[in-house]
């Protein structure tokens, strides 16, 4: 896998990044900073993009690592101070709230 990540919400303790991999979306990931120093994520991978069909144990830490690695320097899975939610998950859609009035 070559994981590029890009960064699509930031605020003061959390931040939520998409992975793409040859242009495939395979995973998003909430990232938060506690205020011990701990950082807690979920990551969400996409089941269609699963190596081979499955997402075994393998495949599931390459893609923290490739995150830990490129945007989590002052912590890190090893080190007991990330700690991730791993859920596979299938995309149903983009739902979006509407300001109609005429809705009932």
């Amino acid at each position: 896998m070559q994981i590029h990540w890009k960064r699509t919400l930031r605020t003061n303790t959390s931040e939520r990044f998409l992975g793409v991999d040859n242009g495939i979306e395979i995973a998003a990931a909430d990232i938060h900073y506690l205020s011990n120093g701990q950082v807690a994520g979920t990551m969400i991978l996409l089941d269609h993009a699963a190596p081979g069909g499955e997402w075994n144990d393998a495949a599931v830490m390459e893609v923290l690592r490739s995150l830990d690695d490129g945007y989590l320097p002052d912590v890190d899975v090893d080190a007991g101070n990330l700690n991730y939610t791993v859920v596979v998950a299938k995309v149903l859609g983009n739902y979006e709230s509407t300001n109609d009035a005429t809705r009932a």
